[in-house]
């Protein structure tokens, strides 16, 4: 009965995701929505897409194991990011009226920046959507017992969200996730407050986590602590915003103080509601902590769902699920559409000068598909630790790509000679200790940052562009 309805669920989300596709009258449309979406729909999108699977699943698997020291990246990091995205990034971005991230570099340095810098993009992604299958293959598993296999159920899972992401793009994605939002709060809500009243109550299970010292979260007074603390912060909290996602976000919305706040209201919201799925994970583990001792030793991601499976009355099982696998969509759908479309407008585009909107359109759509494919394919042959592959799905745009956006956004001087430096040497350290030092005791993805710093900062200097007649140092739009 749990599964049928489950079943009935995805279906209805189907049906939500066609239905708002009638909005789709170009390529456009499929791609930001018309920019035309109101602040609770922005601020909807945005605390529901970064509310994922690793959310609840990775994170409170994490806090279980490691404490909120486990956690600098996600949601300290990751909320981080999006206030800062907010309140710096996202009105110079929206007033440029681009339809991608990689438009940005394009016309702020040049074609070959635009390619390799949105490749960069493209795979960061690939890891985090695959963090978001994995999830959905686990509930399917569990809602089974085991008759639905991880991979089948990753099949299942990634094939509904890309129906709905494939046929309306962001319309659709606009419109289910807002529906979804509400799932979601509603739903853990009720779950968590039902597990915490098994557990002795809200302040008997913060007490009892504070004791274990589950609360404590800054660095031992060590350099390599300290180095290790500010990579995982910097990771996600700096390497997160040169994202076409969280771009998306801020380019679908009617105005600029949409733009704005929707995005930082979304990131509050979403630091705050992530210490749900701690609370809910930690009550679980106080409720039975025997099966919790076993199931951390398997894999420590099937702690909430078994709990919910075994001790909670079937209606908050229909609940929990609802919206877990409303947390999940709702983040796979924005992370479908983001890398498909900078491919087809940013790689694709270049070796297709002439493309039409309709083609546009037609291309972005069978990428959908294609990359679709790809994450199944990789979320199955990952070890499925979905908090970590969210983690590194970052690295590369820390490395490479926060500094060319963030300098030439802010600084009139970079210059293409500079930007080239930065990517070269952000990437080329970054990929250096990763391939020949794998047990470095720091984070390798922060050597790239300074260094890719110091490219951009030295290449600028010493090869300024010429004057380009624009006081904003732009190049021409594209043709």
């Amino acid at each position: 009965m749990l599964l049928a309805l489950v079943v009935v669920y995805l279906l209805v989300s189907i049906g939500i995701g066609v239905a708002a596709a009638r909005k789709v009258h170009s390529a456009s449309d499929f791609i930001t929505a018309g920019r035309s979406l109101p602040m609770f729909m922005v601020i909807a999108m945005v605390f529901a897409t970064w509310f994922g699977a690793e959310t609840v699943l990775g994170i409170s698997a994490t806090f279980l194991d490691e404490g909120f020291r486990g956690l600098i990246s996600d949601p300290l990091g990751a909320a981080a990011c999006l206030v800062l995205f907010g309140l710096v990034f996202a009105l110079p971005l929206y007033r440029m009226k681009l339809l991608t991230l990689g438009d940005f570099f394009y016309y702020r340095y040049n074609k070959k920046t635009e390619m390799v810098l949105s490749a960069c993009i493209m795979l960061s992604y690939l890891g985090w959507v695959s963090a978001q299958v994995t999830a959905l293959g686990l509930v399917f598993n569990v809602l089974s017992e085991g008759s639905v296999s991880m991979t089948a159920g990753m099949v299942i899972g990634a094939g509904v969200v890309m129906i709905y992401t494939l046929v309306g793009g962001m319309w659709s994605v606009a419109v289910t996730t807002t529906v979804q939002m509400v799932v979601i709060v509603a739903g853990l809500l009720l779950v968590t407050s039902s597990a915490t009243n098994m557990a002795g109550g809200v302040g008997e299970v913060v007490a009892a986590a504070a004791a274990e010292g589950k609360f404590e979260w800054l660095p031992a007074m060590d350099l390599i602590d300290i180095l290790g603390w500010t990579a995982a912060l910097f990771t996600l909290a700096l390497g997160s915003i040169p994202q076409q996602d969280v771009f998306q976000r801020v380019n679908t919305s009617k105005n600029e103080r949409v733009a704005v706040w929707g995005t930082t209201l979304g990131g509050v919201a979403y630091f705050f509601f992530a210490a749900i799925p701690l609370l809910l994970a930690y009550s679980a583990s106080m409720v039975d902590p025997a099966a919790t001792e076993v199931l951390m030793a398997e894999d420590s991601q099937l702690v909430l769902p078994s709990f919910v499976f075994t001790h909670m009355p079937f209606w908050l099982q229909v609940v929990f699920f609802g919206a877990l696998l409303s947390v999940i969509m709702s983040t796979a759908s924005g992370t479908l559409l983001a890398p498909s479309v900078t491919f087809t407008e940013n790689i694709l585009r270049n070796f297709m000068p002439n493309m039409t909107d309709k083609q546009l359109l037609l291309y972005t759509r069978l990428t959908v598909f294609v990359f679709t494919i790809m994450v199944i394919i990789n979320a199955a042959a990952s070890d499925g630790n979905i908090h970590a592959m969210v983690e590194n799905a970052y690295r590369i745009t820390l490395a490479g790509v926060f500094i060319p956006l963030t300098a030439g956004l802010f600084w009139r001087r970079a210059s293409n000679f500079g930007c080239t430096l930065s990517i070269v040497l952000g990437l080329g350290s970054w990929l250096l200790l990763e391939i020949l030092y794998p047990e470095i005791p720091f984070e390798p993805q922060f050597v790239g940052l300074a260094f890719s710093l110091a490219g951009m900062i030295y290449g600028s200097m010493a090869r300024p562009n010429p004057h380009r007649g624009n006081h904003r140092g732009l190049a021409e739009p594209r043709g």
